[in-house]
């Protein structure tokens, strides 16, 4: 008779265990048996490709020898050029972004830079000259009075001295010591060269002209001849 009411705990029991809900166990990660074969499976689809693709180059060059060649010869020379314009030995015209082209339009541009941008397009303008292989910015705050260095073809080294000014701040002397003493004994560079876009003082003219050789004097009004087309001032 005490077993009825024992049966009834345990049927409740198990009508509250059946309304629980399941809990959802995170989806499994793939073994690394599966991860290993799918990769097994992409690098040999990409061997597959590789392999009918050099059939058919294969083919298509025994089928069309001298076309082939001549389509070659041009990539190859494509690339090549393409190598030597992103690495600045080679600059073209027709290349030019449209903020390059504004740097050189006239010396009004100029004067509207930052100092890192008149470096930038000082450089750019050094790479007009077909004698230049490379020009290099390298301004910084240690950069020991050299803020553009050209490499010429003939093996000249040459440095460049920037210096955007406003109209009335002229550059000193003390900018044509600094220059003197470092362009020749710490950049071993042949030449060197101040470039602004004002003009110079009378005691700079005068301390450049005493030296043993004279830097080159680029003030606003050559560099305005410069930018027009005219002579480098590296050329003699």
């Amino acid at each position: 008779m005490a077993a009825a009411p024992q049966r009834r705990r345990r049927s409740a029991r198990t009508r509250h265990s059946a309304r629980r809900p399941r809990t959802r166990h995170p989806a499994r990660r793939p073994r690394p048996r599966t991860v290993r074969r799918r990769t097994h499976r992409s690098a040999t689809g990409r061997l597959v490709a590789a392999a009918i693709i050099l059939v058919t180059v294969v083919a298509v060059f025994q089928e069309y020898p001298v076309t082939s060649s001549v389509l070659a010869t041009l990539a190859v020379a494509a690339a090549v050029l393409l190598l030597v314009i992103r690495t600045g030995r080679l600059h073209l015209p027709g290349l030019r972004t449209a903020a390059q082209a504004d740097f050189t339009h006239s010396i009004a541009a100029y004067q509207h830079m930052t100092g890192t941008q008149f470096e930038h397009a000082i450089a750019d303008l050094a790479r007009r000259d077909p004698a230049v292989r490379a020009a290099t910015v390298s301004g910084g705050a240690n950069d020991r009075a050299l803020d553009v260095l050209l490499h010429l073809i003939d093996g000249r080294r040459i440095a460049i001295q920037c210096k955007r000014y406003a109209p009335s701040n002229r550059v000193g002397a003390p900018v044509i010591y600094a220059v003197n003493g470092t362009y020749r004994a710490y950049h071993r560079c042949d030449q060197a060269v101040i470039v602004t876009t004002s003009t110079f003082t009378p005691d700079a003219q005068r301390a450049n002209a005493e030296l043993d050789h004279p830097l080159r004097l680029v003030d606003g009004r050559a560099l305005g001849r410069w930018i027009a087309g005219g002579r480098p001032p590296w050329r003699p």
